[in-house]
C-alpha cells in the first residue's frame, strides 16, 4: 500500500506547486502593498483631497520615465523612494501600478528607471551648486 502512496504524493506536490505559483503576487504588487497602499489604497483609488488616485491616472499611464522620476524624488507631500528602492524593485513596482486597476500604461524598462535615477542625481548636483 505504501508503494502506491508515493506516486500520489508526487502528483499532489506537482499540483500544489503549480497552484502556489499561479497564486504568486505579480512583481511589484508586494512592494506596492508595503510602500504605497497606505496612502493610495489597495484599490489604487487614493483618498479624495489627500492622496491622488493611481487608477486611471494620466501620470501613471503616461511617460514611464516621468513616473519613475516622481517616485524617485517624491512630489507634493509624497516621500522620495530613491534611497529605499533599487532600480529593479522600482521597475517592478511601476509596471504593477501601470497595469493594475484597469490602467493601460506601457511597460517601463529597467533602462528607463536607471536613466530617471541618473537624471535625478544630476539635477540634485546642479541645484547644489546654485547660489542662494
Amino acid at each position: 500500500m505504501l508503494r502506491h502512496a508515493f506516486p500520489a504524493l508526487a502528483a499532489f506536490s506537482l499540483v500544489a506547486g503549480a497552484a502556489s505559483s499561479a497564486l504568486a503576487a505579480p512583481p511589484g504588487q508586494t512592494l506596492y502593498a508595503d510602500n504605497c497602499s497606505a496612502c493610495h489604497q489597495v484599490t489604487g483609488k487614493g483618498v479624495k483631497g489627500a492622496f491622488p488616485a493611481l487608477a486611471g491616472s494620466p501620470l501613471v499611464q503616461g511617460d514611464g520615465k516621468t513616473m519613475a522620476g516622481v517616485v524617485l524624488n517624491g512630489r507634493a507631500g509624497m516621500p522620495a523612494f530613491k534611497d529605499d528602492l533599487s532600480d529593479a524593485e522600482l521597475t517592478g513596482l511601476l509596471n504593477y501600478v501601470r497595469t493594475a486597476w484597469g490602467n493601460k500604461g506601457k511597460p517601463v524598462s529597467f533602462a528607463d528607471v536607471s536613466s530617471a535615477r541618473a537624471q535625478s542625481k544630476a539635477g540634485a548636483k546642479a541645484r547644489g551648486l546654485q547660489a542662494h
